[in-house]
């Protein structure tokens, strides 16, 4: 199903809550500006799968976990797996997956948003791993500089998947994968070698499905797995022509699948992030309560 927005609509989701100045000073190594990338020529995809560098992105995670009062628990995995804190409540869970330029304030506002609204998010740092190629640049908007980084992102995304469920604190039933941009790409072309790692249903941000490469495009997903895709019409990241369109062409058919194309929206029609927008996240959150199990 493929829904156009041409509406807009007042919702507020207590965004005065978040503190403007914690994500001003958010600071992470896990990005662009602060990696010191590895040439491509010294990747090689046989050591994707290391253990030692398998670990990096899941143990330097970001963590959210929601609080009776509202607020939220802040940190990266490895305090949470070094603390001795149990939990008697098992929480839906979102396995958020950042954007080729890393981890960021956005991917910050992004899981904090979750939290705030009753989910436990993980979001696993790739760049976190010793060698890891650059694979865009933001500055123009230009992505596909090392084509083998959704190898990565997968392999990342099944690991993370795999070991939050072992989590006293996850719900297994409740597992759900959301990405922007790259981590979008991974989310829809997420394929699971085992049903360990299956998830609950998926939410793509700022990806249109369509792609030169025949390992980018479209989806992978069964019936079982409902997709919410989202996507700003004229995002600058994708107006070259085999890059546009939206998923709503190669979403399963389930019930609760749809592709969301903004459209009509001066502003917002023309952005790459749009989850900060109030509409985006109602609907974003309505797709997960309809898909809760």
């Amino acid at each position: 199903m493929k829904i156009i927005i041409t509406f807009l609509l007042l919702i507020f989701f207590g965004s005065s809550a978040f503190s403007e100045d914690y994500y001003s000073k958010f600071y992470s190594d896990f990005n662009n500006y602060n990696k010191t990338f590895t040439q491509k020529i010294d990747m090689n995809e046989s050591e994707f799968r290391d253990p030692k560098e398998l670990s990096l992105p899941w143990l330097n995670a970001l963590v959210r976990i929601p609080k009776a009062n509202g607020e939220i628990f802040r940190g990266k995995m490895k305090d949470f797996l070094n603390s001795n804190k149990t939990h008697n409540t098992k929480y839906k869970t979102i396995i958020y997956l950042h954007g080729c330029s890393g981890i960021w304030s956005g991917s910050a506002k992004r899981i904090d948003f979750f939290a705030k609204n009753g989910y436990a998010v993980i979001a696993p740092a790739s760049m976190a791993r010793k060698k890891y190629a650059q694979s865009c640049d933001t500055t123009i908007s230009k992505g596909g500089l090392y084509r083998s980084v959704l190898k990565i992102r997968l392999i990342d995304a099944e690991h993370a998947v795999t070991q939050a469920k072992k989590l006293d604190w996850v719900d297994k039933n409740n597992v759900f994968l959301v990405g922007h941009s790259e981590g979008g790409i991974t989310t829809a072309r997420y394929n699971p070698e085992s049903k360990i790692a299956s998830v609950t249903a998926r939410v793509i941000e700022g990806w249109t499905c369509n792609a030169g490469w025949d390992e980018y495009r479209g989806v992978n997903s069964p019936f079982n797995e409902p997709i919410l895709s989202i996507v700003a019409k004229y995002d600058p990241w994708f107006q070259a022509d085999y890059l546009r369109g939206d998923c709503g062409q190669f979403i399963n058919e389930n019930k609760f699948s749809k592709s969301v194309v903004i459209e009509d929206d001066p502003i917002l029609s023309k952005k790459h992030g749009i989850m900060h927008d109030p509409k985006v996240r109602k609907i974003t959150l309505e797709f997960l309560k309809k898909v809760t199990k």
